[in-house]
């Protein structure tokens, strides 16, 4: 019986591929999240000081979520380009070895997610929601 399995680099492809609309499926959700919880704490009341910073975590774990999924992101191009190379099956399964290999220290990692926060696809709505957290406070 002759079983053909895919090359490794189409298998790793299709895997990253899922996994990277995995995360978009989570930054969505959390998105939904950021805004029931605005919603929540205008129509309970809230204090800013407990609101604001609740939604700020929020913002900062879509921040964490989108970093690692631009890892998947470019790995993916890589894998592409390896299969377009006709790289060996050796190349495949290097996403943690390579990252590994450029791992920025701390300081970098924390760059990392803030340059993540700031771009406008994830920093949309939540900029936004703090700021109406803000109007709300003032009107209270």
């Amino acid at each position: 019986m002759n079983t053909s399995h895919p090359p490794p680099l189409q298998t790793e492809w299709a895997t990253l591929q899922q996994d990277h609309e995995r995360h978009e499926r989570c930054a969505a959700g959390i998105k939904i999240a950021a805004v029931a919880l605005t919603a929540g704490a205008a129509l309970f009341g809230f204090p800013f000081e407990l609101a604001a910073p609740l939604t700020a975590i929020v913002w900062v774990i879509e921040a964490m979520l989108r970093t690692v999924q631009g890892r998947l992101g470019q790995r993916l191009l890589k894998v592409e380009t390896l299969i377009a190379d006709g790289a060996s099956e050796y190349a495949a399964c290097q996403l943690h070895t390579e990252w590994q290999a450029t791992r920025p220290g701390a300081v970098g990692l924390l760059m990392e997610y803030a340059k993540s926060a700031l771009k406008p696809t994830v920093a949309f709505p939540h900029a936004l929601l703090l700021v109406l957290l803000f109007v709300i406070s003032l009107q209270g």
